[in-house]
């Protein structure tokens, strides 16, 4: 028998992308169920309301949690929880979509807890960047801020990749530069989108920084130059 001839055609995906995506996936089937008369009865409609009322992030109350110095467990709470309810079937297929595709491939070069820092580190900062606009906005849901994450960690595996070969390492940023432009025009065009692209923005940036430390041999690197200055 040839070496690797029962190897499986597709590449595995990481247990650790499982873990976040299952519960994406279960959360979106019941409130999906629900919202089309498959199980609940009529009070069924009225559950992904439900869900997003709360799961998902208030700037406004937090501002006011934190002008009072409370923190109560159930609101601090959704600066996690946010990411796995969303506001629509589209919405939900679209972040997994990119859970699957950018995590496994992060997955496949950091541990699964540097993984699990990544997205909920960019999650969490996403959230905060986002109680910083300085206007009424709409509360936070949905999991692209934390996969924006996994983008920038993936951007700093391509950064770190082009930089041992002497190439160009711009290149690393063409994914988020292309997706931020899209986001931009499919915004114009049809007025969606808001303020959410300042989670998504920190997200992104969240994971690529903090990439520098959780990615293999990131936090020696990291001790050596601090060392040696």
């Amino acid at each position: 028998m040839r070496p690797g001839h029962d190897e499986s055609p597709l590449n595995p995906i990481p247990p650790v992308i499982w873990l976040l995506l299952l519960p994406i996936v279960a959360m979106e089937v019941v409130l999906s169920a629900g919202g089309t008369g498959l199980v609940g009865g009529p009070d069924a409609a009225g559950w992904r309301l439900e869900a997003l009322q709360r799961f998902s992030f208030a700037p406004g109350i937090f501002r006011v949690l934190l002008e009072n110095r409370v923190f109560p467990p159930g609101q601090m709470m959704r600066f996690v929880t946010y990411p796995f309810v969303h506001g629509n079937f589209t919405h939900a297929l679209f972040v997994s979509v990119f859970l699957l595709a950018l995590g496994k491939m992060v997955a496949e070069v950091f541990r699964a807890w540097a993984v699990l820092a990544v997205f909920f580190a960019s999650a969490i900062l996403g959230a905060l960047a986002y109680s910083l606009v300085p206007r009424d906005v709409q509360p936070l849901f949905g999991g692209y801020p934390a996969v924006y994450g996994l983008i920038g960690a993936f951007s700093y595996i391509l950064w770190a990749r082009l930089g041992a070969v002497h190439a160009n390492r711009y290149r690393a940023f063409t994914l988020i530069g292309f997706l931020l432009a899209f986001q931009l025009v499919f915004g114009l065009l049809f007025g969606a989108g808001g303020w959410s692209w300042v989670a998504e923005v920190a997200g992104f940036a969240t994971g690529f920084v903090l990439s520098f430390v959780v990615s293999p041999g990131g936090w020696q690197r990291l001790v050596l130059r601090l060392r040696q200055r």
